[in-house]
């Protein structure tokens, strides 16, 4: 089968041919791939900022949002059938540690992660699970879908905490529109009683928030921090969630809290840099969010299905994905890139 593949750090991908993989475990899953998201973290990868953590031998095959067709199961696999259309949960669990029999598969003590530490899905076929798929509505399409495996699951699971710790009529402000922003946004306007309050650089994208759910939109100009106040009588937001994570952009979220807040950390790429008795004074709360569970990922299609979360894809044939790449490095990519083999 062709796969992309990671050859070395600080180089492009190679297009490849290598063996198909087969069922070599009862409860092995084959998907046939429809659609493959490309995500900034796939940069990343490529800028070698992920080698010591994942540990990963190369060549591999990169891709970790993933959707398609069972092609093969076996012989306990008694969740999904051949020809079924799936999502894949990002993460290969083990169901037997602690953190797995409690639900909070994110952090399966014996995880793999198929893009990341083995295998991905930039090609015609992936190997998984029993426990990683996910049925899907007839009325979804793999390739539609696909980015709702992490970007989607990555966003919900910080959307949700912030329904849970929440109450109607408080202020969220959500900062990104981009790619993980925009399924946010529609996630708490389908799941929660906040007011949403979107601030992105990018006019389009503030437009684009309003057009999914968000009740107010502005435009980073400097004035931002400025603008929520207005909007706040002063005291700021009661959740901040930052799908940003750099370029000032934490700080900026700090201010924008009021007292009691709290700051869902999603975006990463610089320190949050706060004195501790600022926070002690004011008893606030940083919150990290990885990737969601299971159980988030089928809550998620159940939206999806119900037409309450819609991605925003650009489509490239697998042979294309250096210029899906290429357009995301470049910020021409609006909502999410997806490969179709």
């Amino acid at each position: 089968m062709r796969a992309v593949q990671v050859v070395g750090y600080h180089d492009k991908l190679q297009l490849t041919e290598v063996p198909d993989p087969v069922v070599t475990g009862p409860l092995d899953v084959i998907v046939r791939i429809g659609g493959a998201g490309v995500c900034r973290t796939d940069l990343h990868i490529l800028e070698g900022q992920w080698a010591e953590k994942s540990g990963v031998d190369l060549p591999y095959t990169i891709g970790h949002e993933n959707a398609g067709w069972v092609e093969a199961i076996g012989d306990a696999v008694t969740n999904v059938s051949v020809g079924d259309k799936v999502i894949l949960h990002p993460l290969i669990t083990c169901g037997l540690c602690r953190a797995c029999r409690a639900g909070d598969d994110v952090h399966c003590e014996n995880n793999k992660f198929p893009g990341i530490d083995t295998d991905g899905g930039y090609a015609d076929y992936l190997k998984t699970t029993a426990r990683s798929v996910v049925k899907i509505d007839d009325s979804l399409e793999p390739a539609d879908i696909a980015a709702l495996a992490d970007a989607g699951l990555t966003a919900y699971h910080a959307a949700a905490k912030v329904a849970r710790m929440t109450r109607p009529g408080d202020t969220c402000v959500v900062i990104g529109a981009g790619g993980l922003g925009h399924i946010g946004i529609q996630v708490l306007a389908a799941i929660s009683g906040v007011r949403i309050v979107v601030v992105d650089r990018n006019p389009d994208a503030v437009a684009l928030a309003v057009e999914v759910g968000a009740h107010e939109g502005i435009v980073a100009d400097g004035t931002q921090v400025e603008k929520v106040l207005a909007l706040t009588d002063g005291k700021g937001a009661e959740a901040v969630l930052d799908f940003v994570g750099e370029g000032g952009a934490t700080s900026e979220g700090i201010a924008m809290l009021r007292q009691a807040g709290n700051y869902f950390v999603v975006g990463y790429g610089e320190n949050i840099n706060i004195p501790t008795i600022d926070v002690i004074s004011t008893e606030i709360n940083f919150i990290g969010n990885l990737v969601g569970s299971y159980n988030d990922l089928t809550e998620l299609m159940t939206l999806a299905a119900a037409g309450k979360v819609k991605l925003h894809t650009v489509t490239y044939p697998l042979t294309e994905y250096q210029q899906a790449l290429d357009d995301l490095d470049a910020g021409r990519v609006r909502g999410r890139a997806i490969l179709v083999p």
